[in-house]
């Protein structure tokens, strides 16, 4: 299967310059990376079992073998972002303290962070915001995100960039893999569609909804490209191209498993409240990524296609 942006996720393979230490390795996108990593004695899967990013102590050791032209790839967080409002401290240890531990790490060894942080990082439309997809530069430094989780991801890129200059951050947005029993949107979509007459979705939160195949094979282009400009120290964005909102997403999902649309039913947020705000548009601009003369993701819809082909039920 190759996607339209040139990138095949099934056949992608990493040529890092040394070994690739991929933190998060159980998580959705961690899967994606070792699905379509190279051979073993270059990639070094880590998950929760094996680092706490938690305990700088913890993150120390378990990275005490990285060594000069080396990636440490870090796809972990605290992701649980409903969670995060009553559990501040937990989410900034992982999301906020921890990337810049790895960026030391990164800088004493001479090796490169990737960090992926998230679209959470932007507020919104607000007072002088206009909706148009936003650049890395978009982020206002006095702005404060309107999530705990969105706080403590841009406090995570900012430790990283402040201890390693020539980290490379990575925001990307909505990701998804899409099986029936997947814990992301889409996945509980299908399973919606099968319990479910009716689904009321959020029709005014807007952004790009990734899939984790082609993020993952973005982030081996990456890796490839090496530790050099234009992409050392810089913040990059990397999502499926297009602007939807939730809503639209639901349907495509619909009528993707063969089901009708219209059984899904938009409704505001105000209708669907959550204990954290969500950005209302968040949809990340590809100018970025092109710059740095990586390839661009394809079109949302396309990916999701995909998806759902590769997940049957």
């Amino acid at each position: 299967m190759r996607s339209d942006s040139g990138i095949d996720p099934q056949s992608a393979e990493p040529r890092p310059v040394g070994t690739v230490w991929l933190l998060g390795a159980a998580g959705q996108l961690g899967t994606a990376l070792r699905a379509q990593g190279g051979p073993d004695d270059t990639l070094v899967p880590l998950t929760s079992a094996d680092v706490d990013l938690a305990d700088a102590s913890s993150v120390r050791s378990a990275l005490s073998g990285v060594r000069e032209g080396d990636v440490v790839l870090n796809t972990a967080a605290y992701t649980a972002v409903d969670q995060a409002e009553s559990e501040p401290e937990e989410a900034a240890a992982v999301n906020a303290v921890a990337p810049g531990i790895l960026a030391e790490i990164a800088a004493a060894a001479s090796a490169w962070l990737i960090h992926v942080s998230t679209d959470y990082v932007f507020a919104g439309p607000g007072p002088g915001m206009r909706a148009h997809p936003l650049e890395p530069a978009d982020v206002d430094p006095e702005i404060t995100p309107p999530s705990v989780y969105g706080a403590t991801k841009l406090a995570g890129e900012r430790a990283a960039l402040a201890a390693d200059p020539s980290s490379t951050i990575v925001r990307t947005a909505w990701v998804y893999t899409g099986g029936p029993d997947s814990p992301d949107f889409v996945g509980t979509m299908r399973r919606l569609e099968q319990s479910r007459d009716t689904v009321a979705v959020v029709d005014d939160q807007v952004g790009s909804p990734t899939y984790a195949a082609d993020l993952a094979a973005a982030l081996w282009e990456l890796t490839r490209h090496g530790h050099r400009a234009p992409v050392a120290g810089t913040v990059l964005h990397a999502t499926n191209v297009g602007a939807v909102s939730w809503y639209a997403v639901a349907r495509a999902v619909f009528a993707g498993v063969g089901a009708d649309p219209d059984r899904v039913r938009p409704c505001t947020t105000a209708e669907f409240p959550r204990p954290a705000p969500r950005p209302a548009y968040s949809v990340l601009s590809p100018r970025s990524w092109r710059r740095a003369g990586l390839t661009p993701l394809r079109e949302w819809s396309a990916a999701l296609a995909d998806a759902l082909e590769v997940n049957p039920a």
